[in-house]
């Protein structure tokens, strides 16, 4: 029996020691430099800011549980928080206000505000969480059907629009920084030139994910000088660019911190490829279980 128990104890201690176990972390955070963090330090400087820019790669798990777990976080720390998301529409914001203060019920708002097919996976918990704290929700994105005339016809046909429609886009003219490297990024994805002139597709293409960024940017803009918790695609705020861009450009003094997600084979440490201007990195396992 005493040799039994001694092997059981030594079987629990080498568990303990980890010679037999193995530690799987679900992700990583990285700071500026590309060292490791704690979350606890993360939550300290985005509390500082004035617009955090979350990018999330929209059919992972570990992205939008971080999301909630900060909305709450950033909700203890500035009882004016704004929660502005780029899963809804501008036209849809009086909708989603309907929503949020009870006068319409959820089944209105799935119908009638255009949301993404994972809403119930990936969104809904931000939603009811702002709903139950009186978080206002800003729908800030432009209507894809106006991201979509411009990548058809060019930036010039949203001169066409009318009054009313031109309330859900940044104000006109859109101002592209084509030489910005997200940018410049698409235009080589597409077979652009790298260097200027006429690109045709892929430069209508950069000019609809600019009016997207532009747009987004203002109605963050506007929700100022209370605290912005703005929720993207990674691509939107990658080294501080997109969205932060039109950001700086109307207030150059603005704290903007961004959050970028990447999926690495193993996270114990960043890959030179995913080391970006970001102030936070989210490394995630690529094995990651997807919500879609």
């Amino acid at each position: 029996m005493m040799i039994r128990r001694i092997t059981v104890l030594s079987i629990l201690w080498l568990i303990a020691s980890g010679s037999w176990a193995q530690q799987l972390p679900a992700y990583q955070l990285f700071n500026q430099k590309g060292k490791p963090t704690s979350y606890a330090k993360m939550l300290r400087t985005l509390a500082k800011a004035d617009v955090v820019l979350f990018g999330e790669l929209h059919n992972n798990p570990i992205c939008h549980w971080l999301e909630l777990q900060l909305l709450r976080d950033l909700h203890q720390e500035h009882d004016s928080l704004v929660l502005a998301m780029e899963m809804f529409e501008a036209d849809n914001q009086l909708v989603l206000d309907e929503y949020l203060l009870g006068t319409i019920q959820e089944k209105h708002l799935l119908n009638e505000a255009k949301v993404w097919n994972n809403y119930a996976t990936d969104y809904q918990p931000l939603i009811e969480f702002a709903k139950a704290n009186d978080i206002p929700v800003v729908a800030s994105n432009v209507p894809r059907r106006y991201a979509n005339l411009v990548y058809r016809q060019g930036l010039a046909a949203l001169d066409s629009l009318s009054d009313q429609a031109k309330q859900w886009v940044a104000p006109l003219p859109i101002t592209v920084d084509m030489q910005l490297s997200s940018y410049q990024e698409m235009l080589a994805m597409m077979g652009g030139s790298s260097h200027g002139g006429d690109t045709g597709e892929a430069e209508t293409l950069v000019h609809a994910q600019a009016v997207k960024d532009a747009t987004m940017a203002h109605f963050v803009l506007q929700q100022l000088p209370r605290p912005v918790f703005h929720v993207n695609g990674s691509y939107h705020s990658q080294d501080k660019e997109g969205i932060a861009w039109y950001l700086r450009q109307a207030q150059p003094d603005l704290i903007i911190m961004n959050i970028h997600s990447v999926e690495q084979d193993t996270i114990d440490e960043l890959v030179e490829e995913n080391q970006t201007d970001a102030d936070f990195t989210i490394c995630i396992p690529s094995d990651m279980t997807k919500t879609y």
